[in-house]
C-alpha cells in the first residue's frame, strides 16, 4: 500500500515531512541538488549571522574611512562596494542561485539576537526569491543582571522586528530553557511566528588543558536527543493557533532512525529536520528516513501521513499524565538498571 506523506509546513505544500536542517551541508548547490533527488521535501539553508552582518557593515565603515582626509589622484582611489562582497551579499545570492535550480521549498535562516540594523537582511533573502524564513535565535543569558523576563522579551522584540519586514511565513527556531516554555512558545506566535522549530542545541564549549584555553566543541546529536523536543511538541500540538490557522511545529535534533521521523509524527510535528545524521551516513540517509516511515505507517494501516500526526500527542494521549510529572515518579521508581 502507498501511503500518501504530504504534508503542509508554513503554508507550504511539502511532498513529504522530511526537511533538511541548517547546516553546513547546504552551502553546497551540488549538495543541495542530491538532497532534492535523494527525496527531501524542502532545505533549510545555513544560517547568516548578526555577527557576519554587522562585521561587513564595519569593515565598510573603516574601508571608507580610511585616508578621507586625504586627496585621491585617482578615481579609483576610493574602493568599490561590490569588493567587499564578505559574506551576507554571497549568502542572499546563494539563496537565488538555490531558489532558481530546486524544484523544493527553499527556507532562508537568520541567526541573530537583537533587533538592529541586520534585520533589514530579511527582506533581501525574501526578494531574493525564499519561500520562508526561519529565525534562529541562539542565546545565552550569560548577564547576571538580566531578569528572565527581560530575557523573553528580547525574543520576542526580535521576532516582532524581523515579521515586521516580510511577509513570507516566518519560523522561530528556539532553545528549550525556558521556565514556562508552552507560554514562551504562545507568546512567540502572538508576536508574528508563524512556526516554531524545536529545540536549538546549545553548544558547550571545551577546555584545552595543554593551552589553558576555552575552544568551541561541537557533538552531533544522537537519537537520544530526540525526547525532549518530542515532549514539548506532543504538549503543544493543537494548542497554538496564530488567528488563522494552527501554527507549524517541526521538531528538530535526534532523528537518526525511522522510528524516530515516526515519533515525530506521532507527537505533532508537521515536519522533522535532519542534519547530524546526514553527516554520520550521508545524504542517501533521507531515502531510508523517508521509506522507513512509509513501511511503519503502512504496516500500521495509516494511508496518510496527516492521518497519524498527533495520535500520541497529549491532546490525544490516553494517559496525558505520561508528559508530566507523573511520569517522572513512575520512571524512577520502576528503573532497576543492571547488576553491579
Amino acid at each position: 500500500m502507498t501511503v500518501d506523506l504530504a504534508t503542509t509546513y508554513l503554508g507550504l505544500a511539502l511532498k513529504n515531512p522530511l526537511v533538511v536542517a541548517a547546516c553546513s551541508l547546504t552551502d553546497h548547490l551540488e549538495k543541495l541538488l542530491q538532497m532534492q533527488e535523494a527525496g527531501a521535501s524542502a532545505i533549510v539553508m545555513h544560517s547568516l549571522f548578526e555577527e557576519q552582518i554587522e562585521h561587513e557593515a564595519n569593515e565598510l565603515q573603516r574601508v571608507y574611512e580610511q585616508g578621507a582626509d586625504s586627496f585621491a589622484e585617482a578615481l579609483t582611489y576610493f574602493p568599490q562596494l561590490e569588493e567587499y562582497r564578505l559574506g551576507p551579499q554571497a549568502y542572499v545570492d546563494h539563496v537565488a542561485r538555490a531558489k532558481r535550480e530546486l524544484r523544493i521549498p527553499v527556507i532562508a535562516s537568520l541567526n541573530g539576537v537583537t533587533p538592529g540594523g541586520w534585520v533589514r537582511y530579511a527582506k533581501m533573502l525574501q526578494d531574493a526569491g525564499a519561500d520562508a524564513l526561519e529565525l534562529n535565535i541562539y542565546y545565552i543569558a550569560a548577564d547576571l543582571n538580566q531578569t528572565s523576563a527581560q530575557v523573553e522579551q528580547q525574543y520576542l522584540d526580535l521576532v516582532s522586528a524581523v515579521k515586521k519586514s516580510v511577509s513570507i511565513p516566518l519560523a522561530v527556531k528556539i532553545g528549550p530553557f525556558f521556565s514556562s516554555p508552552g507560554y514562551m512558545a504562545r507568546r512567540l506566535v502572538e508576536a508574528g511566528a508563524d512556526g516554531l522549530v524545536l529545540f536549538n542545541r546549545f553548544l558547550q564549549p571545551d577546555f584545552d588543558l595543554e593551552e589553558l584555553q576555552v575552544v568551541p566543541h561541537l557533538e552531533l546529536s544522537t537519537s537520544a536527543e530526540l525526547l525532549l523536543p518530542l515532549r514539548w511538541i506532543a504538549i503543544l500540538y493543537g494548542r497554538l493557533n496564530n488567528g488563522r490557522s494552527n501554527v507549524s511545529l517541526a521538531l528538530t535534533s535526534g532523528i537518526h532512525r525511522p522510528v524516530d521521523l515516526v515519533k515525530a509524527i506521532l507527537a505533532g510535528a508537521d515536519v522533522g529536520m535532519v542534519a547530524s545524521v546526514l553527516y554520520r551516513e550521508g545524504i542517501s540517509a533521507i531515502g531510508a528516513l523517508l521509506h522507513g516511515l512509509q513501511t511503519w505507517l503502512a504496516e500500521h494501516g495509516y494511508q496518510a501521513v496527516d492521518e497519524a500526526r498527533g495520535a500520541l500527542s497529549q491532546a490525544k494521549c490516553p494517559n496525558p499524565a505520561a508528559f508530566e510529572r507523573g511520569n517522572y515518579m513512575r520512571a524512577l521508581t520502576s528503573f532497576t538498571g543492571r547488576a553491579i
